[in-house]
């Protein structure tokens, strides 16, 4: 509630400069995407990156020769990471598994589990874009900073350890929260192609600043083995709430058109 009421305050803070519009241009954009997910639980570790897309729409108010305001709308696919879980656990247990014995009981998912997380959200940037003056049909510009409202529209996972077969897209939305909120900043060029179009080519980070995570899940640890092979009846275990956040970060390559 915090991040969203400090988005809402930032975005009333460019209400001053609207009245100051030059120009509106609408564009379109195409950016592939690395991401990965990390958390502050140090037995929880990025174990792996996701290639997505986001696709969408690009509103450009320039202000003047050098400062716009953007506000965007679109759809990033594949968007999330693996994570590697040292402690297993029942650590998915509001997700829809194909195999309810994967998120029964106590710990039906293994020590050093993967879950691989495959997210789609709708995606709401607004930022402020600081442009150069024209050398040439060029125009360097700086992107910052970049805050995001996104919406999860689809949760997808991979479960991958020891003793269990792999489970391939499974819905996870359960275990997801149903929206993000990102900060992130980039820069890049324009390049001229006629009096009113122009290519955009421009690198990009973001990170969000909520978990993604609902920490519903349990970990369970074996903190003294009985010694008894295969009979786990008298070990000594420690069970705790998975309560770690977990962040999605990303760079990527924006190629799009501003008309």
């Amino acid at each position: 509630m915090k991040n969203i009421l400090f988005a809402s305050l930032l975005l009333l803070s460019f209400q001053p400069v609207f009245g100051q519009i030059e120009d509106f241009r609408l564009g379109v954009q195409v950016t592939p995407t690395f991401s990965w997910i990390r958390t502050n639980n140090n037995l929880i570790n990025s174990n792996g990156t996701n290639l997505g897309i986001h696709l969408g729409l690009l509103g450009d108010i320039v202000l003047s020769e050098t400062f716009s305001v953007d506000i965007g709308l679109g759809l990033s696919f594949n968007k999330g990471g693996t994570l590697r879980h040292d402690i297993g656990g029942n650590l998915l247990p509001k997700s829809e598994l194909s195999d309810h014995l994967f998120n029964s009981g106590t710990k039906p998912l293994p020590d050093d589990v993967d879950i691989k997380y495959s997210l789609q959200y709708l995606e709401i940037p607004i930022s402020l874009r600081m442009r150069t003056k024209e050398f040439g049909y060029i125009k360097y510009y700086i992107e910052a900073p970049i805050l995001t409202w996104g919406l999860r529209t689809q949760a997808r996972g991979d479960i991958d350890g020891i003793g269990i077969s792999k489970l391939e897209r499974e819905n996870i939305s359960g275990d997801v929260t149903i929206y993000h909120l990102s900060w992130g900043f980039g820069a890049g060029v324009e390049y001229s192609i006629s009096m009113n179009n122009s290519l955009i080519f421009g690198i990009y980070y973001n990170s969000t600043l909520t978990d993604i995570t609902k920490n519903a899940g349990i970990t369970e640890k074996t903190i003294n083995d009985s010694g008894t092979p295969n009979d786990f009846t008298d070990d000594l275990v420690q069970t705790s709430k998975e309560d770690s956040k977990a962040s999605i970060s990303g760079l990527s390559l924006r190629l799009g058109i501003l008309f």
